[in-house]
């Protein structure tokens, strides 16, 4: 008989029932430090007091109007990503596979309008993920995201992730955009070079082709800068954000520029849920906090101290771990045993970890997760490994 929900996930035998920081307490009392930061959307921790406050007073005032009228919330938050990011407009979804449904629409609109509606085929890497609608897995393309989900969504052309020569080749004036996320993240934490950013930049403005970022998990300081592109100095056109922008509440959205968005006029695209007042209060929150310099420098500090700490991990345990990878707050552990050994033995030392690609297990702890709980980690990940290593996991 199935469940009474749907068993789309293989879920670890742990039901959480309170937070707060970096912890997470299970029903039988047992408190997990949690570096998965559920898959990088808790940016600031569980039941952070502004956000907390923030939810609280727009919940006794107004939840929903929908888009048919003003929200003062979602307007406070448009402007303060405009003026700390390259955009000039935004729209809000609910979540980063909507905000890659409205990424592909822009761009193919855009050259619709600009006389050329054949023109839209979008150039994606493997590796990727882009959310799980038609349009996402048609994105990413892999067997394992699109088999059985046939007839895909036609219009992308897939290529190997750091393929240079086969991605000038394929780039031309027929292509409406390329799609790339700066850091992949289900694709086994890989960055992109700077080099190569810059290089796609320049790519793009050769061919006239527009360039897509998709930021939902790598952006909202996650690599200690806002977003993760800021690092390389360029910009792309369009940008899918979601997951950390929410802290925890569902929130996502698209930032573009003027020209980028022209073709999303009245009446071309809606959301019932997008923007409302709840997660926009959130999300205003949140922008308040890790838009902060300060706090930015301290997240890279924090970076530094976990990647020292995890390059000794992995020198301690060269039967487990072959290197550490990412950027920032976005690491993984390139594994040599199975990472899903690494993740079980993690839930028996009371430690949260996430699994992706290529056999690499994803650290994604809450930005202000504090040095002593840096310490405990790295620990509680130790004692994992000996146990992994020992065959016992």
């Amino acid at each position: 008989m199935i469940a009474s929900i749907l068993p789309t996930y293989s879920r670890a035998p742990l039901t959480f029932v309170s937070g707060e920081g970096s912890w997470l307490v299970e029903q039988d009392g047992r408190r997990f430090l949690d570096l998965g930061a559920g898959i990088a959307v808790n940016a600031l921790g569980h039941a952070h007091p502004a956000l907390v406050e923030a939810l609280g007073a727009q919940a006794n005032a107004l939840w929903h109007v929908s888009n048919l009228y003003n929200i003062p919330a979602q307007q406070k938050l448009a402007d303060a990503l405009v003026e700390q990011t390259f955009a000039d407009t935004v729209f809000f979804t609910n979540s980063g596979t909507e905000s890659c449904e409205l990424a592909v629409k822009m761009a193919r609109k855009y050259w619709y309008d600009k006389g050329a509606p054949d023109r839209t085929e979008i150039i994606t890497f493997s590796g990727s993920f882009h959310g799980r609608s038609s349009a996402g897995i048609a994105a990413a393309g892999s067997e394992k995201m699109t088999k059985g989900f046939g007839p895909l969504l036609p219009g992308f052309t897939h290529l190997e992730f750091g393929d240079h020569d086969a991605l000038t080749a394929a780039a031309s004036d027929q292509i409406a955009a390329i799609m790339v996320e700066p850091v992949q993240g289900e694709g086994g934490i890989r960055p992109l070079p700077d080099v190569c950013l810059k290089g796609l930049r320049d790519l793009c403005d050769e061919h006239g082709i527009l360039l897509i970022f998709d930021e939902v998990q790598c952006g909202i300081g996650r690599t200690g800068k806002l977003f993760a592109h800021e690092w390389a100095g360029i910009a792309p056109d369009i940008m899918m954000v979601a997951k950390g922008i929410g802290g925890g509440f569902p929130l996502g959205a698209v930032l573009a520029t003027e020209d980028a968005a022209s073709g999303m006029t009245a009446g071309t695209h809606g959301s019932t849920y997008g923007g409302n007042p709840l997660a926009c209060a959130v999300g205003a929150a949140v922008m308040d906090i890790i838009a902060d310099d300060v706090f930015l420098a301290d997240v890279n500090r924090k970076a530094a101290l976990l990647r020292q700490k995890l390059e000794g991990l992995v020198a301690s345990h060269p039967d487990v771990f072959e290197e550490v990878r990412g950027t920032g707050l976005m690491l993984g552990l390139k594994c040599k045993a199975a990472n899903t050994d690494v993740v079980a033995a993690g839930y028996a030392e009371e430690v949260l970890t996430v699994p992706a690609a290529d056999n690499v297990v994803r650290l994604l702890p809450a930005l202000n997760i504090t040095d002593a709980d840096i310490a405990t980690a790295v620990a509680r990940l130790d004692a994992a490994a000996t146990t992994v290593a020992g065959g016992h996991a």
